[in-house]
C-alpha cells in the first residue's frame, strides 16, 4: 500500500482488544523488571544475612524475569507506539487532515509527562527517548511501505555500533566516545541515597534525564527504538493485528523464524557480550548481538500473544490486561511514583530489606492494585486520567 493511497477501515473492537491487551502485557512486564531493579536503585539485602534457600530463589527469580522481559517489554511498548501513530494518522487522513504536525505537538507534551515520570524514576525514564525518537515517525509518515521497511531494517542493524567496530579494525588506537554514563549513574545513586526530596526531584528531572538518554545511546536503544516505531507503523498499515487466516499464517511464520534465530543469536551474545574481555568487541558487536537476540525474543512474545489471543480461553484469562493497557501512560508513571515511595530514602526505604523474590511479589501487588483502579476508572471514563489529559492537550485549539 502506498502511503498516499486510501487506508482500509480497521474494525475498532478487534483492533483495540488485542493491541490494548498486548500493551497491558508490556507495561506489566516493565513493572516486574523495574520492581526487581528497585527502579534503578541497586540496594538489596546482604546475601550473608539471608538463608541459602532464599538466596537461591532470588537468583532464580532474577534469571527468569530478566530472561523473559528485560529489553523485550520496552521493545513491545515501542512497537505499539508506532502502531498507535498509525491509528491516529489514519483517522485524520480519512478526514483529509495531516496528523503529522499535531503529532509533533503531542511529542512535546510527552516531554512533560517524561519529566513527571523522571522526577521519581532516577535515570530510568523511557518516555523522553520516545518523545525524541518519535520525530522519525513524523519524517517517514508519507513514505511508502518499502522505504519505511528498508529504513527500519537499517536502523535495527545498529549501524553506529558497526561503524565503531570497523573503525577499530583500521585503527587499533580507536576508542569509543566516552559519554560518562557510569559516572552519571554513580552521582544519581549518591543523591538518591541522601534522601533529600527536593534534590532528588530536581536532579532527576535534569541530570537524571541526561544520564538516561546517554545510556540509551550507548546501549543502542536510540536507533532500535526508531526501527521499532517504524515496524509498528508498518504492522498498522498491513493490518496485521486483525484476525484473519492470512494474518494467522504470518504470525505463525514470524514465531517460527524468531524462535529459530533467537537460539544462535543468544549464544553469540553470551560469547561476545557476556563473556568477552575485549572491550571494543563487547561494546560494539556484543551490543549489536544483545539487541538482536532481544529483538528476536520480542517477536516470539508478540507472535505468541497474538496467536493465543485468538482463543477465547486465553482472552478470558488475560482480560485484565486489556483494561491495564488502555491506561498504559497512567500506569507507567504511577509505577515510578509508587516505586520511589516504597524503595527510596525519600519514602519508606524498603530497598535494603527486599530481595528479588520479595520485590517481585511487590510488583505483582502493584499490578493488582493498578488493575483494580483501571477497571473502576474505566467504568465511567473512556480514557485513563493522564491519557485523557494528553488527548485534550493534543487537540487544544484544534
Amino acid at each position: 500500500m502506498n502511503a498516499h493511497s486510501p487506508m482500509h477501515t480497521v474494525p475498532k473492537i478487534s483492533r483495540i482488544e488485542v493491541v490494548d491487551a498486548l500493551r497491558g502485557f508490556a507495561v506489566m512486564a516493565i513493572l516486574l523488571v523495574h520492581s526487581l531493579e528497585h527502579f534503578i536503585f541497586p540496594v538489596y539485602p546482604d546475601p550473608a544475612t539471608q538463608p541459602a534457600w532464599l538466596a537461591a530463589l532470588d537468583q532464580g527469580v532474577f534469571s527468569v524475569v530478566f530472561s523473559l522481559f528485560a529489553g523485550k517489554s520496552y521493545a513491545i511498548f515501542a512497537l505499539l507506539f508506532g502502531f498507535t501513530f498509525y491509528i491516529q494518522y489514519t483517522n485524520q487522513q480519512q478526514k483529509g487532515k495531516d496528523f503529522g504536525w499535531r503529532f509533533l505537538w503531542r511529542l512535546l507534551l510527552l516531554v512533560g509527562f517524561a519529566t513527571l515520570n523522571a522526577a521519581f524514576f532516577p535515570a530510568g525514564d523511557v518516555l523522553l527517548l520516545f518523545a525524541v525518537v518519535g520525530i522519525f515517525l513524523f519524517v517517514v509518515r508519507k513514505w511508502s511501505d518499502k522505504a519505511i521497511g528498508i529504513t527500519a531494517v537499517i536502523l535495527l542493524l545498529q549501524p553506529v555500533e558497526w561503524f565503531h567496530y570497523i573503525a577499530s579494525l583500521y585503527n587499533p588506537a580507536y576508542t569509543l566516545p566516552d559519554l560518562g554514563v557510569g559516572a552519571m549513574y554513580a552521582e544519581v545513586a549518591a543523591y538518591t541515597k541522601e534522601g533529600d526530596l527536593w534534590t532528588f526531584l530536581s536532579r532527576n528531572m535534569t541530570y537524571g534525564q541526561v544520564a538516561s538518554l546517554f545510556w540509551a545511546i550507548g546501549a543502542g536503544r536510540f536507533l532500535q527504538t526508531a526501527g521499532l516505531f517504524m515496524l509498528g507503523l508498518l504492522i498498522g498499515r498491513k493490518g496485521l493485528f486483525l484476525s484473519s487466516e492470512k494474518n494467522t499464517r504470518f504470525w505463525v511464520k514470524a514465531l517460527i523464524v524468531a524462535a529459530v534465530l533467537f537460539g544462535p543469536l543468544y549464544q553469540l551474545k553470551v560469547e561476545l557480550y557476556d563473556s568477552m574481555e575485549v572491550a571494543m568487541v563487547k561494546q560494539t558487536v556484543g551490543v549489536v548481538l544483545d539487541m538482536w537476540q532481544k529483538f528476536a525474543f520480542t517477536f516470539v512474545l508478540v507472535a505468541s500473544f497474538v496467536l493465543l489471543y485468538q482463543k477465547e480461553s486465553f482472552r478470558e484469562k488475560v482480560d485484565s490486561l486489556r483494561f491495564y493497557g488502555r491506561m498504559s501512560l497512567t500506569n507507567y508513571i504511577t509505577q515510578s511514583i509508587l516505586g520511589a515511595i516504597i524503595y527510596f530514602p525519600i519514602g519508606f526505604y524498603l530497598a535494603p530489606y527486599c530481595g528479588f523474590t520479595v520485590s517481585l511479589l511487590i510488583g505483582f501487588l502493584f499490578f493488582a492494585l493498578q488493575v483494580c483502579f483501571c477497571k473502576w476508572w474505566l467504568k465511567s471514563h473512556k480514557q485513563g486520567p493522564l491519557e485523557s489529559l494528553w488527548h485534550k492537550l493534543t487537540w487544544i485549539n484544534a
